[in-house]
């Protein structure tokens, strides 16, 4: 096991190489200066140019990643152009706003995914069965934008019942239980778009998964001897099925924070999504690198965590060295 970790843990640091390279890059050949925001008109185009000279600049795009991979190694992803501090601590600043919309979302959404999906795979080709499966493609197809807006629509300006966006109440200096709760409202929405669009894609694959095992030989033998139904579904086929499941969950860890760019941005949540969107927008090229970078050590390892909790799942699984 632990020769079969280092062997992951080279895969993933091979692949961090060149994902940075590649989005280096194709960061760094777009056309125009990411600091002419930040350029005083007053000032006279020689100083400018020295400035640019001494930051950098004009360097190739070679010597430009050698300079920052080398910093990057002990931490240093630089300097935000737009928020005027180091990339570090802006992201650490907005990872738990994330962070925290993200696993209740991702919770729920497993409970609810797997509750429903057992139960539509135990009564498939059934009325229920068929009104799941309806529900779960309506979930994937709709956008999560158009979600997002249709309970802002409805939640915020029809019924007045939450805070249409932001993470506090504006104005207001909450302190204690009073400030966890008007968070907890405004988190509300985004749970419930992040939710409803990972519940529905995990859904499919808990029916399928389900439906497979179900029709296992050592599944009509269980209910041959005289097991009941219910433990048969619920302890031999959702333990035996919970391979795929597992994959798909580890698999979903990289999508909530990708996915929340764009529930974010809808619902003003300041995370990193929100924090991605603004980089862009702004050609924040050291914050963008930041963000990038941290988006793929999340997925890999997530797929190193999907490779862990296999053995745990199954114990037959056994790792070949």
């Amino acid at each position: 096991m632990l020769k079969f970790m280092l062997k992951r843990i080279g895969t993933a640091i091979t692949v961090l190489f060149g994902v940075s390279i590649i989005v280096f890059t194709l960061v760094h050949m777009q056309p125009g200066n990411p600091y002419s925001t930040m350029i005083d008109p007053s000032v006279s185009p020689e100083v400018i140019e020295q400035k640019l000279e001494k930051l950098g600049y004009y360097d190739p795009i070679p010597v430009k990643y050698a300079k920052w991979a080398g910093r990057a190694i002990t931490g240093d992803f630089g300097y935000s152009i737009n928020y005027k501090t180091p990339v570090f601590n802006i992201i650490v600043s907005r990872l738990g706003n994330t962070l925290l919309i993200s696993v209740i979302s991702l919770v729920i959404s497993t409970f609810i995914a797997i509750l429903i999906g057992v139960l539509s795979a135990s009564k498939s080709k059934s009325i229920l069965d068929y009104g799941f499966t309806f529900v779960s493609f309506v979930g994937v197809s709709v956008p999560t934008f158009f979600l997002g807006l249709l309970l802002v629509k409805w939640l915020a300006f029809d019924l007045d019942f939450l805070p249409a966006s932001g993470m506090i109440t504006l104005g207001e200096n909450y302190m204690g239980i009073e400030k966890i709760m008007d968070v907890a409202k405004h988190m509300i929405m985004p749970v419930i778009v992040l939710s409803i669009t990972q519940a529905a894609s995990l859904l499919r694959y808990t029916r399928s998964s389900m439906l497979e095992v179900m029709s296992k030989d050592y599944i009509r033998t269980a209910r041959a001897k005289g097991l009941r139904r219910n433990k048969t579904i619920w302890t031999h086929g959702l333990r035996n099925s919970l391979i795929s499941i597992v994959t798909v969950i580890c698999m979903q860890i990289p999508t909530m924070f990708s996915g929340a760019l764009i529930t974010e941005t809808v619902f003003v949540w300041p995370g990193i999504g929100m924090l991605n969107y603004e980089a862009i927008l702004n050609r924040d090229y050291p914050l963008i690198m930041g963000i990038t970078m941290l988006l793929a050590v999340i997925i890999v390892l997530s797929n190193l965590l999907a490779d862990i909790l296999y053995a745990v799942v199954d114990p037959r699984i056994r790792v070949v060295e």
